[in-house]
């Protein structure tokens, strides 16, 4: 009963705060967005993704927690890159890879990489090379979805955070408690590397009310 109350819970939050055409017109822009991030990484370090259909879940910050460490089920350890985002569209970004997988990014692009990362330490290599990766998938996804709901945001520098580590608590307690986010991810795997992860966009409640009235103009410049 427990069970079904809460997914009662969720269904009305759903309902409450993005209609169904809202959703679908979301999760459109989202893949955009993705398929945007993926091209600009291709063009910058010669990496290819292939990417899953977009999932969008509304939560509330009490479960943001559970529902990364769902996402984080399959791997023992996980390296996060959260980038935070503000503007109208106000929120974080996360690209979560598998920690200890960085060498084999590194032996994917060793031939495109630049002089000074060629010249860091592996460790150090590795980390660069996922915060780079990080810092495209997370710029060009958020930037393609400003862009095409009409605004613009600006970046907070990116922070790597262990999963399931102090930093990632730290993480979570940053959101406001008893409100809501709106949770966009995509899976991706490297194509040259049997090596998966995934992208989240978080955005908070804060621009709920803003999102809603730029997806409805979205859909009526296409009416």
């Amino acid at each position: 009963m427990e069970n079904l109350k809460i997914s009662e819970n969720k269904m009305n939050l759903n309902n409450e705060l993005l209609s169904e055409d809202q959703k679908d017109i979301l999760q459109e822009i989202m893949n955009i967005a993705f398929g945007n991030a993926t091209a600009d990484l291709a063009d910058v370090i010669d990496i290819y993704v292939e990417l899953s259909v977009p999932a969008i879940e509304l939560i509330n910050t009490g479960e943001l927690s559970g529902y990364i460490d769902r996402s984080l089920n399959s791997y023992t350890n996980a390296f996060i890159i959260s980038q935070k985002f503000l503007g109208d569209f106000n929120g974080h970004g996360l690209f979560v890879f598998p920690n200890g997988a960085g060498h084999d990014l590194v032996a994917i692009i060793e031939d495109t990489v630049t002089k000074d990362l060629n010249s860091s330490p592996a460790a150090s290599l590795e980390k660069e090379i996922i915060m780079e990766i990080g810092n495209i998938l997370i710029g060009a996804c958020v930037g393609k979805i400003s862009e095409l709901l009409n605004t613009a945001v600006i970046y907070s520098p990116p922070k790597a955070i262990i999963g399931k580590s102090t930093e990632f608590d730290s993480f979570i307690d940053s959101f406001v408690p008893l409100q809501t986010v709106i949770a966009m991810k995509t899976v991706f795997k490297f194509l040259q590397k049997d090596i998966n992860g995934f992208i989240v966009v978080l955005t908070d409640q804060e621009s709920i009310k803003w999102l809603k009235t730029a997806l409805d103009k979205f859909m009526e410049s296409y009416q």
